[in-house]
């Protein structure tokens, strides 16, 4: 079978994958773009797609597809048309479980940057204007013992909420879009978004992108969290409203953000990148070269077992 990576892969990731299959990586790391899709679901049997890469309805309808399987490397798959690739008789999969960590570590570390304004010191003490230490420079605000609040409480979400409970103390609130009964971690759930982030100092964004969560944190929302409050998004950058955002930093009817992630990658607003009260990230949430390699060798099970004729481990569609 005739496999396509759409971008190169860590060195073992990439050993592991040849010694299986016929296999062709890209050597570029730009997306596929809607033609180069159509012509992969043409020209492959099997295809591991990443961020990005443009499986849009269109893509499968241009022919029918040679591609049976498409085993997309990561979690998120909104860039894939899943109802199209169904259709199109093209399962698609992905690689839960492997990614929880490293995404929740980095949430936190983007929280305690954001709440310590890490960024701006780190801008700070490279430019060689720093005069020293004096008891208010660059007050930020504490964490331990303040309340977080969790969009998703998912995989990634109660990860999340575990490093902020047991290390830091916080008290856990969470909006989810169905009723969760119990929790790992002591937690109460809030039915409604605004009334989320009304009761939170921090809020982190741990829902899966697509239809059904694009904007979901809106102007509405915004203004519910407050002028003391925080939000994180590790996510999908869609997921906000990014006018929205920019208003309520600008106005200061937030305190500050940290992104790692946004609606237009790898476009970021040039008035978030000119606040000093926002923490940028160039969407590393997995970028662990471990966690990468696990990321690929996930994919590569389902490949796997779709050439063995076994279940799929990871089905979404």
């Amino acid at each position: 079978m005739k496999l396509l990576v759409t971008r190169p892969m860590t060195q073992a990731a990439e050993t592991a994958i040849r010694a299986r299959f016929d296999t062709r990586f890209r050597d570029t790391n730009a997306p596929l773009t809607l033609d180069e899709a159509a012509a992969a679901l043409a020209d492959y049997d099997l295809i591991m797609p990443t961020l990005g890469d443009a499986f849009r309805a269109p893509a499968f309808r241009a022919a029918p597809p040679r591609a049976k399987l498409l085993a997309n490397f990561g979690v998120g798959f909104n860039h894939i048309d899943i109802a199209a690739a169904k259709d199109a008789g093209v399962a698609v999969t992905n690689t839960p479980d492997v990614v929880t960590d490293a995404t929740a570590d980095l949430a936190v570390t983007l929280l305690l940057m954001t709440a310590r304004r890490a960024g701006e010191g780190e801008r700070l003490a490279r430019s060689g204007d720093w005069e020293g230490w004096h008891p208010t420079q660059m007050l930020g605000t504490h964490v331990s013992g303040k309340t977080a609040g969790i969009i998703g409480m998912g995989r990634i979400g109660r990860a999340i909420a575990k490093r902020l409970h047991y290390g830091f103390g916080m008290q856990i609130l969470f909006f989810n879009r169905s009723t969760l009964s119990q929790q790992e971690v002591p937690s109460q759930q809030v039915p409604t978004l605004p009334e989320l982030m009304a009761q939170c100092d921090f809020v982190v964004i741990a829902v899966p992108g697509g239809a059904e969560t694009h904007h979901l944190v809106d102007a509405t929302a915004l203004s519910a969290l407050g002028p003391d409050g925080i939000l994180i998004n590790i996510a999908r950058g869609d997921v906000i409203d990014e006018d929205a955002l920019i208003s309520a930093l600008t106005e200061g009817r937030i305190r500050a953000a940290g992104l790692d992630v946004y609606a237009e990658e790898p476009f970021i607003p040039t008035e978030l990148r000119a606040m000093e009260n926002v923490v940028l990230l160039p969407h590393l949430g997995t970028a662990a070269e471990e966690v990468r390699t696990a990321m690929a060798l996930r994919a590569l099970a389902n490949l796997t077992a779709f050439a063995e004729g076994a279940p799929l481990p990871d089905p979404v569609a």
